[in-house]
């Protein structure tokens, strides 16, 4: 049985090794740049936030980074859009 069709392809080409360097190179700067920050945490808290709003976004979900702290940071503020996206947000956690 063929689960993947990557058995018909030469994955070790110069292009997809390149490509393969740049992505490592990335990845350790990205480290690099975590280990300096105090509270790593806030860094993939930030991105997972982002994830969430763009995802809804495609289901015609749309509001603002700062609508969406202020849903998690102030109680009763009302922006339905954004209450949706912080479900979402810590649905993905």
């Amino acid at each position: 049985m063929k689960l993947l069709p990557f058995n018909d392809f030469d994955l070790k080409t110069p292009r997809i090794l390149e490509a393969l360097n740049e992505a490592s190179r990335s990845l350790a700067e990205l480290k690099g740049f975590t280990n300096s920050i105090p509270n790593q945490h806030i860094l993939i808290n930030a991105i997972t936030i982002n994830e969430a709003k763009d995802s809804s976004e495609i289901e015609n979900i749309v509001t603002t980074h700062d609508s969406i702290y202020k849903v998690l940071t102030e109680s009763g503020y009302k922006d339905e859009s954004a209450k949706e996206v912080v479900d979402y947000y810590f649905f993905i956690l």
